[in-house]
C-alpha cells in the first residue's frame, strides 16, 4: 500500500524509516490540513505585548505594499516605532493565529473625542495575509478590539476605510461587522 505523498514531494516509501526533509513543517502542514477539514478553520486571537513588535512590522508592511499597489516596504523602521506604541499603554495589538502560525494583524489607538462621549477605539490598521482571507480571521480580530474596547469603557470604534471604490470589499467588510459610513477622513503632514 502506498503512502500519500509529504506536499511537494513524490509517494513516500512506506519501507522507509527516515523522516523527510523539514519534517517539521510537513507535519505543522498536515495537522493544519486535518484541523481544517475535521473541525472547520481554528482561528485563535491574543492581544500582543511589546515583543509582538516585530511581528506587527511585518505584517503592516505587507498591508502598506497593498496599498500602495506593490511599492515595496521594509518592515525594519515600522519595528521601533510599533514598539514604542504598545508600550504606551494607549496603543494595543491584537494577532490571530492557525495554530501557531500568525496570520493576521489588528492595531488599535485610544482616542478622546467630545462627539464620541470621551475616549474610544480606532482601529488603525488590519491585515490578514491573502490565503486566510474571507475565513472569519478579519472578523475574529474586530471582535477582540470591540470586546477590548467594552472593558476599557469605550462606546465607539472608528476605522478609516481606504480610498472608494478601488477597496470596496473593505468597506463592505466593515460595513457587515456593525460600523457605518460618517464621511471621508482628511490628513495633514506635520
Amino acid at each position: 500500500m502506498q503512502q500519500a505523498p509529504w506536499p511537494g514531494q513524490g509517494a513516500v516509501d512506506p519501507g522507509l524509516d527516515q523522516k523527510p526533509p523539514h519534517a517539521y513543517d510537513l507535519i505543522k502542514f498536515w495537522v493544519e490540513f486535518l484541523e481544517a477539514e475535521l473541525s472547520g478553520i481554528s482561528i485563535r486571537v491574543q492581544q500582543m505585548e511589546e515583543g509582538g513588535a516585530q511581528l506587527a512590522a511585518r505584517f503592516i508592511a505587507a498591508l502598506l505594499e497593498e496599498l500602495s499597489g506593490g511599492e515595496a516596504c521594509d518592515p525594519a523602521p515600522l519595528e521601533p516605532v510599533a514598539h514604542e506604541l504598545l508600550a504606551s499603554g494607549r496603543v494595543c495589538g491584537f494577532a490571530a493565529y492557525s495554530l501557531e502560525r500568525p496570520v493576521g494583524v489588528l492595531m488599535l489607538n485610544e482616542c478622546a473625542a467630545v462627539y464620541a462621549g470621551g475616549r474610544f477605539g480606532e482601529i488603525t490598521e488590519l491585515y490578514v495575509e491573502p490565503d486566510w482571507r474571507s475565513q472569519g480571521v478579519a472578523a475574529a480580530l474586530v471582535s477582540a478590539a470591540a470586546e477590548h474596547g467594552r472593558k476599557q469603557g469605550w462606546k465607539r470604534l472608528e476605522v478609516g476605510a481606504p480610498d472608494q471604490p478601488a477597496w470596496q470589499r473593505t468597506l463592505a467588510f466593515y460595513q457587515r461587522c456593525g460600523f457605518s459610513e460618517v464621511g471621508p477622513r482628511l490628513r495633514c503632514l506635520l
